[in-house]
């Protein structure tokens, strides 16, 4: 198996232990948390249930609190809102609700500079918590200001979705490897998300373009590779990460970069 991880949300779809015990057998190493729904009684769950499957079966699964930062939810959608910090007050009740529980990494939403690191790691160590910090890139602002964020973070997500609405379309694919370029220079992890295997969503096989987008990722120096609602909402979790794990290690063979590993 390659040192490329597979982040992978739990949600109602994989909510059952069998499923996320099939979701580890197929390479998911670490957890992702989504806090822009469910409850702290559901996502206590899903930790608990993620560490005891990984136990039982002698392997390590990390968990990834992902906050929902400024963001409003609309029936199945979300809209950015604009207050003044991205660290909200539902996002630190978000992590007191689940601080006690050790969570190994916290990403934090439309960050736009270091000082939101910063600010986001002192709330963390004034309440005991060793989390690292991935930065989730999603903003004109954070490309602004790329370098900066990238040295105060511990690893960054490269958040597809919201990213391709504030730049053009055309030009995300360019900017995600400049951002992963930048990653490897500073020797810092990435993870690439969003629509990685929406092929995946209903149907059991990938689409052909799916396949081939995963690959580029882990070819130009993603660290991880995450799947959203393909494991959270769709019917083939444990397939979606049987078939990213199956991609993800052929890339790796054909790659000149080394990815720069968490654990």
């Amino acid at each position: 198996m390659s040192p490329i991880q597979i982040i992978a949300t739990i949600g109602p779809r994989s909510a059952d232990s069998q499923v996320i015990g099939a979701m580890i057998d197929a390479g998911m190493s670490i957890a992702r948390l989504n806090f822009s729904w469910g409850t702290h009684e559901e996502h206590r769950h899903f930790v608990a249930t993620v560490r005891n499957e990984a136990a039982l079966r002698g392997k390590q699964v990390l968990m990834l609190q992902d906050l929902s930062g400024p963001r409003v939810q609309s029936g199945s959608a979300h809209t950015f809102t604009s207050e003044a910090t991205v660290f909200t007050e539902k996002d630190k009740a978000d992590v007191m609700a689940l601080v006690a529980l050790n969570i190994e990494y916290i990403a934090l939403s439309f960050v736009s500079s270091a000082a939101d690191i910063v600010m986001l790691r002192s709330f963390l160590s004034a309440h005991g918590s060793t989390a690292k910090i991935i930065a989730k890139i999603e903003r004109t602002e954070a490309l602004d200001n790329l370098e900066e964020i990238i040295q105060a973070a511990d690893g960054i997500m490269i958040a597809r979705g919201d990213l391709g609405e504030a730049i053009p379309f055309e030009t995300l694919p360019f900017v995600k490897q400049d951002i992963l370029t930048l990653c490897q220079l500073h020797s810092k992890p990435a993870i690439v998300a969003t629509e990685m295997l929406s092929s995946m969503l209903e149907d059991p096989l990938p689409s052909r373009a799916d396949i081939s987008d995963i690959a580029d990722a882990v070819v130009d120096g993603a660290s991880a590779t995450m799947l959203s609602n393909e494991t959270a909402v769709g019917t083939n979790p444990a397939e979606a990460v049987a078939v990213m794990r199956k991609v993800v290690d052929e890339a790796y063979k054909h790659s000149t970069l080394q990815p720069k590993v968490w654990f």
